[in-house]
């Protein structure tokens, strides 16, 4: 009888292909969407089957405030996670942000009890941090700014 797991080794996708304690998230942190002021870094080895949006929400602050490349992102008061593509998916065409899935990509950062896996999220997801005030002005007028 197959071992039940939530991995895959013999016909692997880097989606299926850690298990789902051991996954690897890329965080975009978008400062200014107008500007297209985006900074993405990555996540190793991260828990999807127990950490919450919360926990996420908390760990990439905190990335954010002990990392001295990211000390000018540090003046937003960012307060929204969103899915921007999962791995092998379709990717949008706006470079700063999927402007799609406003209903179920968003993630409950208030929601200690729902894990990040329930949010279809797996290996290689990149997701999407921002202030949510600045992504509604945004998505009501996409006009981007150039310096």
């Amino acid at each position: 009888m197959p071992e039940n797991k939530d991995f895959d080794l013999e016909e692997p996708l880097t989606s299926t292909s850690r298990p789902l304690t051991d996954s690897v998230l890329t965080i975009r942190v978008i400062k200014s969407f107008p500007y297209r002021n985006v900074k993405n870094f990555v996540l190793p080895n991260y828990d999807l089957k127990n950490k919450s949006a919360k926990d996420l929400f908390e760990d990439v602050l905190k990335f954010i405030q002990t990392n001295g490349s990211f000390r000018p992102f540090r003046s937003v008061q960012y307060d929204t996670l969103k899915i921007y593509t999962h791995a092998h998916g379709s990717k949008t065409v706006n470079l700063v942000v999927n402007f799609e899935h406003d209903d179920d990509w968003v993630l409950d950062i208030n929601n200690v009890e729902k894990k990040l896996h329930e949010y279809g999220i797996e290996n290689e997801t990149e997701i999407s941090l921002f202030k949510l005030e600045d992504y509604k002005e945004f998505k009501a007028n996409p006009t981007e700014k150039w310096l």
